[in-house]
């Protein structure tokens, strides 16, 4: 069964989502990232080059021909899944096809919009008997994966 983990009080989930995948790809575990569309697919990937001169965190989109070889893939579609191990879900909805991974990661943010679909993702997942931890993310600043 998917493990859920739902960091809320996220205050920047770009750096949150850097330091999760930093902690991730030390395991050697590939990731797929899921956003609403390709512009905001090619900015999320922007923002991971970018993010830290020291760290390496590399990634694609789903559609270069190196996403079967790249750790970290940027999805928008429901279909072409490339990898079952990790998804980081950035949308409000819930992804159809989460229960194929062993793992999904949910940030959240104090954004009054992102917390109650949020809220809504948390009750389909529950209602259907998944088990969620959920982690304060102002609480701990940490996000790392077992």
């Amino acid at each position: 069964m998917t493990r859920i983990d739902f960091y809320f009080n996220v205050a920047d989930k770009s750096q949150a989502l850097s330091d999760l995948l930093q902690s991730t790809l030390l395991k050697r575990r590939k990731v797929t990232i899921l956003v609403n569309d390709e512009v905001v697919a090619g900015k999320v990937s922007v923002g991971l080059w970018q993010k830290n001169p020291e760290s390496f965190l590399p990634n694609v989109l789903v559609n270069h021909t190196l996403a079967l070889q790249t750790p970290v893939v940027i999805h928008w579609q429901d279909n072409a899944i490339l990898q079952d191990d990790m998804l980081v879900n950035l949308t409000p909805s819930t992804p159809g096809f989460f229960s194929r991974f062993t793992h999904l990661v949910e940030l959240v943010s104090g954004d009054e919009h992102d917390k109650i679909s949020a809220r809504e993702r948390f009750k389909y997942y529950r209602d259907r008997g998944y088990e969620i931890k959920t982690i304060d993310h102002a609480q701990t600043n940490l996000l790392s994966v077992e």
